[in-house]
């Protein structure tokens, strides 16, 4: 590749590099020992976590001269450092270029042997090359695609014309320019890309572009393989223009002419869209049938071991159309003594409360009661409790003895209603008389003769806190 050219002042750091892809165990001295090679550096900084100080993955390295910089670009570029090849790149400062994607074009539908360096080497006979990367996984396998961001729009453009749909590899690949996630097609009206699905394991990539091709002009065509090169029975087909994207969903959904296997077709979606929307429509039908199931659905315990679902529906099918029936059991299959039976309407289900709870089923009574959802009984049963307590004349939560139980807060001063606290003392009169130790009990046992009395004093009227003359 040509050697690196010095960037301009106004966008580019002549001196400062970005070094990115970092393996998280590499450290300052690392990179000084590899840089200073190249000439002097002024500094080096891994960038870390603030908190647990964990390296982010990228560094900046400040050389003393601009051509030092350029060469460790030409040199270092994709060197192994703690067996993860680094790339490097001149330090962008100003946050708007660095984000305005001018020169960045995007490369998909490559070859899984195709790296950072692969990538970097093949465009760079076109301009000079700021980055490139290649999307990979949590594993460090590629995704596919990748980024090369050129110093001029001009180069990314000749890239593009050059490149798109050439092969690399011997797969055929798209070159495009750059699109921020918010302007690409891909929403529910806009989108170019399909997902095929339900094809047979002899299906191409050209049988599917020979297919699709009718509806528009296509950019990339892949059936998904396994490790083994066989068909998963899914591909993508991606096309130029949006309205040939709708028309292959409308008119290929559906697809039946390939063994007899019909084909679906419709818009691809990402996956933490297409779970969004599996949840919107399972919370749904969920609301849909707890509603259509409220007040029809029993909830029945104290069921004897030997009851199973056959019996249970033979005691409750008297009542009205059952339309499900299960006895609860543990891991080892065991019954709970429990059990859940739907009813078609509520009204079949209240007249089999009516009938069927205290009824004896064997040598045990049942207990029937309309099911209710966890979070409901909960707050029915704390209902139930604090009206008890306050109907006993206590508080609600209040311990034994009229005592808070352990943790809650103690009442000082007045004690709470229902509970009588100790005798207060009397105007004009003082504490009863007490033996010290407790009543009956004196410093020589209880009743003895050396037992002393605590004798009430009268005290005078008077204002607080001044002693009255005797």
């Amino acid at each position: 590749p040509p050697a690196a050219t010095a960037p301009a002042a106004s966008n580019l750091s002549a001196t400062s590099l970005y070094c990115g892809d970092l393996e998280p165990s590499c450290t300052e001295a690392q990179l000084y020992e590899l840089f200073s090679t190249i000439g002097p550096v002024v500094s080096i900084r891994v960038c870390r976590d603030l908190i647990t100080r964990r390296s982010l993955g990228y560094a900046y390295v400040n050389f003393q001269q601009g051509p030092d910089a350029a060469r460790a670009i030409d040199v270092l570029n994709f060197q192994v450092v703690n067996g993860k090849p680094i790339r490097i790149m001149y330090s962008q400062r100003d946050p708007a270029l660095r984000k305005s994607g001018v020169g960045n074009i995007f490369i998909k539908n490559l070859d899984k042997d195709i790296d950072n360096k692969a990538l970097y080497d093949t465009f760079a006979q076109f301009g000079n090359i700021v980055s490139a990367k290649v999307a990979t996984d949590s594993q460090g396998q590629s995704k596919g695609y990748g980024f090369v961001q050129f110093d001029t729009a001009e180069a990314a453009d000749g890239a593009i014309s050059k490149v798109n749909g050439m092969l690399m590899n011997d797969k055929q690949v798209y070159v495009g320019p750059f699109q921020r996630r918010g302007e690409r097609g891909g929403g529910p009206t806009t989108f170019n890309n399909v997902y095929v699905k339900n094809l047979h394991e002899s299906v191409t990539e050209d049988m599917l572009r020979e297919v699709f091709e009718k509806c528009g002009t296509l950019t990339s065509v892949v059936v998904m393989k396994d490790g083994e090169g066989k068909s998963k029975g899914f591909g993508f087909v991606c096309f130029e223009e949006s309205e040939a994207a709708s028309k292959a969903v409308e008119e290929l959904d559906g697809y039946d002419k390939v063994e007899d296997k019909a084909w679906i077709v419709c818009r691809a979606q990402k996956k933490a869209e297409r779970e969004a929307e599996l949840k919107a429509k399972f919370d749904a039908e969920r609301r849909e049938r707890m509603e259509k199931m409220a007040g029809a659905n029993l909830y029945i315990k104290n069921l004897e071991d030997t009851v199973d679902d056959a019996k249970l529906r033979e005691l409750f099918q008297e009542f009205g159309t059952i339309t499900s029936c299960r006895v609860m059991r543990d891991t080892a299959g065991a019954s709970r003594g429990s059990a859940f039976v739907a009813f078609s309407s509520a009204d079949e289900a209240t007249r089999a409360v009516t009938e069927m709870n205290g009824k004896m089923a064997g040598n045990k009574p049942l207990y029937v009661a309309l099911a209710q959802r966890k979070e409901d009984r909960r707050m029915r049963l704390q209902a139930q409790f604090a009206q008890r307590a306050v109907a006993a004349g206590g508080m609600p939560n209040m311990g034994p003895y009229g005592m808070p139980p352990p943790g809650a807060p103690m009442y000082y001063g007045q004690p709470p209603p229902g509970v009588m606290g100790p005798p207060q003392p009397q105007p004009g009169f003082g504490m009863p008389m007490m033996p010290p130790g407790g009543p009956g009990r004196g410093p020589m046992g209880p009743g003895g003769p050396g037992m002393q009395y605590v004798m009430p004093m009268p005290q005078r009227q008077g204002v607080p806190g001044q002693r009255g003359r005797g």
